[in-house]
């Protein structure tokens, strides 16, 4: 590594420190193609080390024994924290994935505001007694810490999908380990700075960085770890699955998504195609939520379509911290090389570029992609079935209602989905015939922490955010007492 790197270091058991034998890797900025930060590459010892630390935490720290009101205060407190330095942590992120800055950094201000959400929901877990009869046992039924969580997450929103699981697994009493992405790992380690401002009881709350061989698969596959929350795509899902043979921990997959919006002849065009901008454009359409498939019902498609063409023409592409930017670029290489791959093998079959389909003009770095529209007459067409993570939109028509909903479910992806239509019963039906986790009429990707997220099939298991979500990082225990003050009877004289 060179000098001129900035130098990062992992957060293990209260303490920052290197990969053991001091491997590393470089971070690239997507919007230079230069290499800026040097990143611990975790070995297997290290999650070892990272391991060992958070389950000594869980079961002789005082952690999940501190009341869970004293655990929201601290949540809370961690809020109060990240707020003066949203900003900074927005630009991190900006420089590690090229996500705008305005984006980001509100998402930074955002989070701040999911920790206080999760702060309180810690003193809101509430156990029942089941109503026996006087004269039988007392029941009650309680929800106690699972454990050691491993929390993998994606670089794209890291800060934020990270919060879904740290927030609720510490306000429920757990320790937790996060592996950061390995293709932008700087935001997460600055934000363990601020957790570590915290003074969390050691071993608490972990932060590892490496590849998903060997760091990644230790993790998962560690007997000591209870609980794995992982957001990433599905092949890397397929590894993790069998991982749980060897330590049964409880398993939640937030994966990907090819997600339809569904624009019917009565909609209002501008809202629709706001949407539609937001849904594949907003992030150069790196979100498990974009709107990646547009369908679109015969009488609007050809006014629509030439409404879409000439707005994602006029998007402006460039430098993700500058505030004038509209789409800034992938976040690896890989992604572009992928969208070009697909774009062409669907082109061979039949596939139309409306509009865009390669590199912008007047980028010689970086690796950016223009905005693309292309209209596909085949559902199975590659573009329509593969989720790019890519500012790609495949367009296909519809004739009626019956029609939207098949194509609509005609994908292994089932993340989210939207609706554009006048009809308010129409807009109820497609929202219940639609096979995604969430859908949204009339608006798209937006989001709250008050609602619960996540996929049907291949687009994952398990929910994330909402107020039962401090539910899922906990086991449920039933306690039975005797309460008549009679001996137990003789277990061998029935009746």
């Amino acid at each position: 590594m060179t000098a001129d790197l900035q130098p990062y270091q992992m957060f293990i058991a209260g303490d920052w420190c290197q990969a053991e034998g001091g491997e590393s890797f470089a971070s690239t900025n997507p919007a230079t193609e230069e290499d800026w930060a040097e990143i611990p590459a975790a070995s297997e010892a290290d999650v070892n080390r990272a391991v060992e630390a958070a389950r000594s935490a869980f079961e002789e720290g005082p952690w999940p024994r501190t009341s869970p009101t004293e655990r929201g205060k601290k949540l809370r407190q961690l809020a109060e924290l990240i707020k003066p330095k949203a900003e900074d942590l927005g630009r991190i992120e900006t420089i590690d994935t090229g996500k705008l800055f305005r984006e980001t950094r509100w998402q930074a201000n955002n989070v701040a505001a999911m920790y206080e959400f999760y702060g309180g929901l810690a003193d809101k877990v509430n156990g029942y007694v089941p109503p026996l009869a006087p004269d039988q046992n007392l029941m009650y039924v309680t929800h106690e810490p699972v454990g050691v969580v491993a929390a993998i997450v994606p670089w794209n929103t890291q800060i934020q999908l990270a919060a879904n699981k740290v927030g609720p697994a510490l306000a429920a009493g757990n320790s937790i380990i996060v592996k950061a992405s390995e293709h932008a790992s700087a935001a997460m380690l600055e934000f363990a700075a601020i957790v570590a401002e915290l003074d969390l009881p050691p071993g608490t709350f972990n932060v590892i960085t490496g590849h998903g061989e060997p760091c990644g698969r230790a993790l998962t596959a560690h007997p000591q770890i209870d609980r794995i929350s992982f957001t990433g795509g599905i092949e890397t899902a397929r590894r993790i699955i069998p991982s749980t043979a060897n330590n049964i921990a409880k398993l939640s997959l937030e994966l990907g998504g090819k997600s339809p919006v569904v624009v019917f002849d009565d909609a209002d065009l501008e809202s629709a195609v706001n949407g539609v901008l937001a849904g594949i454009f907003g992030a150069s359409g790196q979100s498990c939520a974009a709107g990646s498939r547009l369908l679109l019902q015969e009488g609007v498609y050809d006014k629509m379509l030439g409404m879409l063409k000439e707005r994602a023409e006029a998007i402006l592409v460039g430098d993700p911290l500058v505030e004038a930017t509209q789409m800034g670029p992938l976040a690896t290489p890989a992604q572009r090389d992928r969208a070009e791959r697909i774009i062409q093998q669907s082109v061979d079959l039949g596939a139309r570029v409306i509009t865009g389909g390669g590199r912008p003009a007047g980028q010689p770095k970086g690796w950016y992609f223009e905005p693309t529209i292309i209209e596909c007459d085949d559902q199975n067409l590659p573009c329509v079935q593969t989720e790019l993570f890519a500012p790609i939109l495949s367009v296909v028509k519809f004739s009626d209602e019956a029609e939207a909903v098949a194509l609509a479910n005609g994908t292994e992806f089932a993340f989210a989905g939207g609706v554009f239509t006048r009809d308010s019963g129409r807009g109820i039906r497609m929202a219940r015939a639609i096979r995604a986790g969430r859908i949204w009429v009339n608006t798209y990707r937006r989001s709250s922490v008050l609602t619960p997220f996540g996929g049907f099939r291949n687009s994952g298991y398990g929910r994330e955010a909402g107020i039962d979500a401090i539910r899922d990082f906990t086991e449920t225990k039933g306690t039975m007492i005797e309460v008549s003050g009679k001996p137990m009877a003789d277990p061998f004289i029935m009746g």
